[in-house]
């Protein structure tokens, strides 16, 4: 074959394409777009496309806010008794449930579960203040990442009640409470708490 007949290597495509699906959540999802609507818990949400990171978050105090808020939120869905290390079958129910959302919204589902974490956030909650013998309630500010940390809490809770010896499948219940959450829909368990949280709170000033 002479010089000028010589076509391109075709491991250039192949890497060009592995770029633009490592950019993916899933291999699917675009991350790179995604709009935040809180600027305070804006830098504790971290969009990537890497949905498993094996741990290495583990070793400092706050360092889990550097790892994907779809892991963080696989990492919840496994703090049951059931589902307890169960890491791939958790992946492949919010795999699932994304899809299930896409169909619903036709947006992009990491986009609705960010609007989802921030509409789910308390701003406010009490703690117990001692004066003497006496227990006071005291209403004080959530910390921004407490604030991620507890919303997170509530759609992983709302998702497995809603499944859990029902006849809802657990895909069909995460995505729910993520459309549900995105909406601001009082009736979703995570928006429930995140009012009734801040209604004590309120009582509590």
């Amino acid at each position: 074959m002479s010089a000028d007949e010589e076509q391109p290597e075709p491991e250039q495509e192949v890497g060009t394409e592995g770029e633009e699906m490592a950019a993916k959540l899933f291999g699917t999802w675009d991350v790179s777009e995604i709009e935040f609507n809180d600027p305070s818990t804006e830098r504790y949400i971290n969009i990537t496309p890497v949905a498993h990171t094996m741990g290495r978050h583990a070793s400092k105090q706050f360092q889990k806010s550097e790892i994907s808020i779809v892991e963080r939120l696989i990492n919840r869905l496994m703090q049951t008794e059931e589902n307890t290390g169960k890491k791939q079958q958790t992946m492949k129910i919010v795999r699932s449930a994304f899809d299930i959302v896409h169909e619903r919204t036709e947006e992009n589902p990491v986009q609705v579960l960010v609007r989802a974490v921030e509409n789910a956030a308390p701003r406010e909650e009490t703690v117990r203040l001692k004066y003497g013998g006496i227990s006071v309630p005291k209403a004080v500010d959530v910390a921004p990442q407490r604030r991620v940390d507890q919303s997170l809490k509530f759609i992983a809770e709302g998702a497995h009640g809603a499944s859990f010896k029902t006849s809802t499948d657990a895909e069909e219940a995460l995505a729910s409470q993520l459309i549900g959450a995105a909406d601001y829909d009082v009736q979703t368990y995570a928006v429930n708490q995140k009012e009734e949280k801040e209604r004590v709170a309120a009582a509590a000033r």
